[in-house]
Formats: structure tokens, C-alpha cells, sequence
């Protein structure tokens, strides 16, 4: 018997189509839900001269317009990049959180305008219908049973996100109290307390669209990561294989995700790929521990950019392969293996020639002392070196 117990305890694992469907099925019952008290109340807030009731009418329905907005710019915001939108679409949904947050600060400084004049009046406001206080109390019923009724739903599922819903319910069941119990004041004889509740709520409504609006623009100006997530992308970053140094790591938002720049110190030995896969093992390392990052740019730097002159000042490849043609008096067989390194603001050169070549008439000294002599005389080059290629 106390097995049985325990195997009805016990959470039933849900496939993933039905947790999908009972999401989506709760979200829409919420939605719904929602819609028709909205209704309800602007309809009877009208009749009954109840302007707290019509404000929280479009308290509720501001929360149904920003899933709308939110769902529309999601499905725009996830089409692919293109030759105009190189980054994505993901800016659209910033778009669409400002122009809501604009919205709501306009809705609830109006309401904060026309409840402060009604309270002005005082004496001069309409008598409320008793439906009104009727009306706010199913409302703050169906808020609190909405709330119970998502968050077991996202328990039982093990949903984060329709749980937050349900707490965002709850929040909303606040301002329906202060609607009860300022309506309820009014009947009872104080007649400001109903145009103070409008009042409230306006302030909660202009108060969301602030803060959206908000966040809006901190991601349009390309505003970065907090210093906390900013240590954690160091960390990967810098503890990946064959990352000597990190500096320049910059950040910013494209709506939920997130673009990296970083400059990445290597080896200043390393081959031009090896350096590339170093790049592309940071990149992916950075992607797997934080889902959050679209796209992450790295730079290769063998120094920090802080060491020397730039790299700029120096000559190019091909002015300092025909300075050693030069200096080596046409020698040396064409087309010359040379690799360059540009360090500390000099450059260090190695020079790659066949070794039976090098043996003959010995070659490989006099060649040697040579270079020598000229890397001394030239401002560019720190070190010039031979190697010999045993071909196999």
C-alpha cells in the first residue's frame, strides 16, 4: 500500500507535445479570461461612472496588448538575416517594446490628468452604481483564481515561464483590490477615494510603460551586459585552450539575445590557422555555456594593443621581402619561403631555404653573416633567421 502511495505521489512525466498543449492551452484560458473581464469592466465602468474600473479595464488589457506585440515581433524578429538586416530581425521586437511602453505612458498620465480634475471637483463627481463594486470584486475573484489555476499548471508541467505568469496575475490582482477598495469608499460616503483609486492605477500603468520604454532604449544605444555577466563570459572565454589574454570584451543586446566582441591573445608563434581555430573554439565555447549569446566576434591579438607602435608604421609583406631579396644579393631561390612577425613594434623574420641548397659552397654562413650585418643597418627588423628544409 505505501508503494501505491508513493507511485501517486509521484510527478508523471508529460511528452513533450502535451506539455506544449497544456501550455498553450492554459495561456490561451488566462487570455481569454482576461479579455472578457476587460470587457466587463469598461462596459459597467461606463454604466456606473466608475473611471477606476475603466482604468484598470486597460491595465489588464495593456498586459494582452504586450503578449500580442511580444508574439508578433517574435515570429518577425526569428526570420533569418538578410543583405539589409545582416543581424538578424531581432531589433523589431525592441521596436515594438518601446512603441507599447509609449502607449501605456500616455494611457496612465491620462488617467492621472482626469482623476486628478475629478478630485478637484470633488462634491461635483457622478454618484457611483453599487454593480461597479460587484464588478471589481468578480474581477479580483477571477484574477485570484486565474493566478492558482496557472501556477499549478506551471508546477505540474515545470514551466518557469507560465509560473511567472501566474505571479504577474497576482500583481494585477493588486491594483483590482485598490479599484474594490476605493469604489466600496465611495459608496460608503468618501467620494475621493474612487477617483484616487483611478488615480493608482493610472500611476501602475504609466509606470510599466516607463519601464519598458526603458529598456527599450538602453538596447537601442546598444547599452552592455551587467558586470556579472560580463565575469562569466570572461571566464569561458579566457580559460579556453590556447587563449593567453583577454582584453576589449564588449557586449550588446539584440532583444533576448546577446553579441560579443572580444580581443583574444595568442601565441605569437602559432600558424594563421591555428589562430583561426582558437577564434572559432572560443566563439563555440561561449555559445554552449551561455544560450543567451547569438554571435560571438573574436579578434587574434599575439600582444595587447597597448604593447608598442601599431602595426601600421611597419612595412608590408611585400616591401620587406624585396628589402631581403636585397640584402641576401639574389641568391637565394625563387619564390622566397619567408613568414613575418610583427612584435613590439619590430619585425622578426624567418626564412625557409632548401637544405642541399644551404650545403653547397656553404652557403648557409655566408648567407647568415650577411643577413646579419643588414637586419643590424635596417630600423625595421629585429631578428632575421635561417632555416634549412629537408624535402622528403
Amino acid at each position: 500500500m505505501s508503494g501505491e502511495n508513493r507511485d501517486r505521489s509521484r510527478p508523471v512525466e508529460k511528452s513533450v507535445d502535451e506539455r506544449a498543449r497544456r501550455i498553450h492551452t492554459t495561456t490561451l484560458v488566462a487570455a481569454g479570461t482576461n479579455f472578457a473581464l476587460a470587457l466587463g469592466q469598461i462596459t459597467i465602468g461606463l454604466f456606473a461612472n466608475a473611471q477606476s474600473l475603466v482604468a484598470d479595464a486597460f491595465h489588464t488589457l495593456s498586459d494582452l496588448l504586450a503578449d500580442a506585440l511580444v508574439m508578433f515581433a517574435n515570429r518577425r524578429g526569428a526570420q533569418p538575416a538578410d543583405e539589409d538586416h545582416p543581424y538578424g530581425h531581432a531589433r523589431i521586437e525592441t521596436a515594438a517594446s518601446l512603441a507599447l511602453g509609449l502607449l501605456l505612458v500616455v494611457v496612465g498620465a491620462g488617467f492621472l490628468a482626469s482623476s486628478g480634475l475629478r478630485l478637484q471637483q470633488g462634491g461635483a463627481a457622478p454618484v457611483l452604481h453599487p454593480l461597479a463594486l460587484w464588478m471589481a470584486l468578480a474581477t479580483l475573484a477571477a484574477k485570484e483564481g486565474l493566478f492558482r489555476f496557472m501556477l499549478n499548471v506551471g508546477r505540474e508541467m515545470r514551466s518557469p515561464m507560465l509560473e511567472a505568469n501566474a505571479w504577474h496575475a497576482r500583481s494585477d490582482a493588486a491594483s483590482s483590490l485598490v479599484v474594490a477598495l476605493g469604489i466600496g469608499g465611495s459608496l460608503l460616503g468618501f467620494s475621493y477615494l474612487e477617483p484616487l483609486a483611478a488615480a493608482i492605477v493610472g500611476f501602475m500603468i504609466a509606470r510599466m510603460g516607463v519601464k519598458l520604454a526603458y529598456e527599450a532604449v538602453r538596447e537601442l544605444i546598444d547599452t552592455g551586459l551587467d558586470e556579472r555577466e560580463l565575469e562569466t563570459l570572461r571566464v569561458s572565454i579566457s580559460t579556453t585552450p590556447g587563449v593567453l589574454g583577454l582584453h576589449e570584451l564588449r557586449t550588446r543586446k539584440m532583444a533576448h539575445r546577446v553579441l560579443v566582441d572580444a580581443h583574444v591573445q595568442v601565441s605569437p608563434r602559432i600558424t594563421v590557422s591555428e589562430g583561426h581555430r582558437i577564434a572559432e573554439a572560443v566563439r563555440g565555447r561561449v555559445r554552449k555555456a551561455h544560450h543567451n549569446v547569438q554571435d560571438v566576434l573574436v579578434h587574434i591579438d599575439v600582444e595587447t594593443d597597448m604593447d608598442g607602435p601599431r602595426p601600421g608604421i611597419l612595412p608590408d609583406r611585400e616591401e620587406l621581402t624585396q628589402v631581403l631579396a636585397d640584402m641576401l644579393g639574389g641568391e637565394v631561390p625563387q619564390p622566397m619561403q619567408v613568414r613575418l612577425h610583427y612584435l613590439g613594434g619590430k619585425v622578426e623574420a624567418e626564412l625557409y631555404l632548401p637544405f642541399e641548397w644551404l650545403q653547397e659552397d656553404d652557403r648557409a654562413s655566408r648567407l647568415q653573416a650577411r643577413i646579419s650585418s643588414a637586419a643590424e643597418e635596417h630600423p625595421a627588423f629585429r631578428q632575421i633567421v635561417l632555416y634549412a628544409v629537408v624535402a622528403h
